[in-house]
């Protein structure tokens, strides 16, 4: 399994001590490595990398500006002395955030998360040619990284998902206990088609068919829980109804 990447930091000495990172990671292939972020947009939108190692502060073009402009399929690892940037990070693809010093462990932690991510999105690592973003139309099943071993969850059998810091929990039918695994919710909201799941609040995704009832406090009923659709994801969740039922809730 072989993960394209990309380096901009305008760091020289920065962009060197990731590159030896990335030189003994077997599951890496280093595209190009750049101290010019305006420079590295042209070939960031032409070879389309998997993974992009993106400074935050750099000068001309910075990288939550470059982070808006990638193509949709490759992914962000930041890697930035300015810890304040975090929250924001995870709003603009990120799967994770290194903070400099960086060391080889905590590298490696953000290429497992990586890998995770990949193989849950189309169950492989989509080659320089995939233009796919997202699950294909015939996709029924995800990958999930669950105790250190793979697993594949039929789609229709998730009821709901919740997010706790790094991890999700994807709530599944007739299974008590639910699958814990290293993700954001902005990965699964990604991963998952949008015509069978919606986020409703910034902790739950639900199966959209799986709801069985919605009560006039904007409460969604779907297994034993009962998730509060909240003002930010109200809209869009009001459209969905309004498809299913013309004339209003």
């Amino acid at each position: 399994m072989t993960l394209s990447c990309m380096i901009v930091d305008d760091e020289p000495l920065a962009v060197k001590l990731l590159e030896s990172f990335v030189a003994k990671t077997p599951e890496l292939k280093l595209l190009g490595s750049f101290t010019d972020s305006v420079e590295a947009i042209n070939a960031i939108k032409d070879q389309k990398p998997n993974l992009l190692f993106l400074d935050i502060q750099m000068p001309d073009l910075n990288g939550m500006e470059l982070a808006h402009m990638i193509p949709s399929e490759t992914r962000i690892i930041f890697t930035t002395a300015f810890k304040e940037y975090a929250f924001e990070s995870y709003e603009v693809k990120a799967l994770d955030f290194l903070l400099k010093p960086i060391r080889y462990n905590k590298f490696m932690v953000a290429i497992d998360k990586a890998r995770e991510w990949f193989t849950a999105q189309l169950g492989q690592v989509p080659t320089n040619n995939d233009q796919t973003s997202g699950p294909g139309p015939s996709a029924q099943s995800v990958f999930l990284k669950v105790d250190g071993e793979y697993r594949q969850v039929a789609l229709p059998q998730i009821l709901y998902v919740c997010g706790m810091k790094d991890y999700v929990m994807f709530y599944l039918e007739d299974v008590r206990k639910p699958l814990i695994t290293h993700l954001t919710m902005k990965s699964v909201e990604d991963m998952l088609p949008p015509q069978q799941f919606m986020r409703v609040n910034r902790s739950y995704i639900v199966a959209l068919d799986k709801i069985r009832k919605v009560d006039r406090n904007d409460c969604i009923y779907i297994g034993d829980e009962i998730i509060h659709v909240t003002d930010a994801f109200k809209e869009s969740f009001n459209q969905f109804l309004q498809s299913k039922f013309p004339g209003g809730k």
